[in-house]
């Protein structure tokens, strides 16, 4: 890397390239040593190898550039990531951080001294205020004005940080052998969405003990970071009136999805539905489809069917066609109408149909995934395997199958 700044909201959003040129994960962090002055990169935290979350020292780097961060030789140890004492996790702990009343939204690195090392050089603050048709660039000054920053780190902003470097079943597994006390403190100091990882792998009575006595901004935020269907699951556990302030802090489209599924009765398949599939019209190609299923983002359950409706093409849809499967999908010309591919063999289940009749339409048509519509023969969502086995398990499978 030249004495260019290289941001780490940039970095955070490039692969891992090996020597050889393949890839080999994604960055998902960089870890910071704060005892240094300017603070150190200690090394990356690399997401994507063998489902684990590993850590890469800076010294195994050999450039930064457009196309990734580039390893200079060999292989890399895959054990899990583990924060150290006085590290600190640049995405995960300092952005978004609250700085003389203005936030933190980068922190720009530039090469040190020695060969293939790393410091923090400056740090990018915004004032956070939105003015009517202005747009204002953040404020960008010297790590050194930044002093509070890079402070030394709370022990408990330490373990939430090394939680956050789990898979979420195991972060789940670690935190419920805690007291109800720390587990709260840990929820507090959690990012968002690590967060609503977190959640999502927790029963409901479980999150509620959790987010008691978080700000209703912070658990909307939360929720927004959640899949509607389990933000529906959390909220369906609360009062009308709690309801009604989360939604209402939460984002206007994520809330709309989650008052829609509020609608049904929890063991209906209205209930457990996840209202965002993969939608396209019967004229999209087989090559656009295969696009859409490529997206890294989405499930596995969800990345396997392609659900064909007549515009609007969001939930609720036009008129529901049908199902293609992945499988058809390559198996068929890129240019072929997906209208035209349709698996004919079983069809949807209406939003009210019960669990476990949900269940073993699933066991039967030996899927996924089952499309499911409304009176009007609207596609409203799509009960996933996941979806369903979460509803039909003995309550506590949770903590018997925990990840150890």
């Amino acid at each position: 890397m030249s004495e260019r700044i290289v941001y780490v909201s940039r970095v955070t959003r490039l692969p891992l390239v090996g020597a050889d040129g393949s890839d080999v994960g994604h960055v998902v962090d960089v870890v910071l040593d704060m005892g240094g002055r300017p603070p150190r990169v200690n090394g990356f935290v690399v997401g994507g190898v063998q489902r684990r979350r590993v850590f890469v020292g800076a010294g195994r780097i050999g450039e930064i550039d457009t196309r990734g961060v580039r390893l200079r030789r060999g292989a890399i140890n895959l054990r899990q990531f583990e924060l150290r004492p006085g590290e600190r996790l640049a995405a995960g702990e300092l952005l978004g951080r609250r700085l003389g009343g203005r936030r933190v939204v980068d922190i720009g690195l530039q090469a040190a001294p020695e060969p293939f090392a790393w410091e923090v050089a400056t740090v990018a603050i915004h004032t956070g205020r939105r003015m009517p048709g202005l747009n204002r660039p953040p404020e960008v000054i010297d790590w050194s004005e930044a002093g509070e920053l890079f402070a030394e780190q709370r022990p408990v902003d330490r373990q939430a940080a090394t939680l956050g470097g789990l898979h979420p079943a195991e972060m789940a597994n670690e935190i419920r052998n805690l007291p109800l006390g720390r587990r709260r403190l840990l929820a507090e100091a959690l990012e968002d969405e690590r967060l609503a990882d977190l959640l999502e792998e927790m029963p409901e009575d479980e999150q509620i003990r959790l987010i008691e006595g978080l700000d209703p901004e912070r658990v909307g935020r939360v929720l927004d970071e959640m899949e509607a269907d389990d933000a529906a699951d959390l909220l369906g556990e609360m009062s009308r009136s709690e309801q009604e302030e989360l939604l209402a802090a939460m984002a206007p489209d994520e809330a709309e999805s989650v008052r829609r599924l509020l609608r049904y009765k929890p063991d209906t398949a209205g209930g457990m539905m996840t209202p965002e599939p993969i939608i396209l019209a019967p004229t999209a190609t087989v090559a656009e489809a295969l696009a859409h299923v490529r997206n890294p983002d989405l499930e596995v359950p969800v990345a396997v069917q392609v659900f064909v409706c007549q515009p609007p093409l969001e939930t609720p849809t036009g008129r529901f066609i049908g199902v293609v499967g992945i499988q058809r999908l390559l198996r068929e010309s890129p240019s072929k109408p997906i209208g035209r591919c349709i698996d004919e063999d079983w069809g949807p289940v209406n939003a009210s149909t019960s669990d476990r009749e949900v269940a073993g339409r699933l066991a039967a048509y030996n899927v996924v995934a089952l499309p499911v519509t409304d009176d009007a023969g609207r596609l409203v969502g799509v009960v996933t395997i996941d979806d369903v086995l979460d509803r039909v398990l003995p309550r506590g499978w949770r903590t018997t199958h925990a990840t150890i």
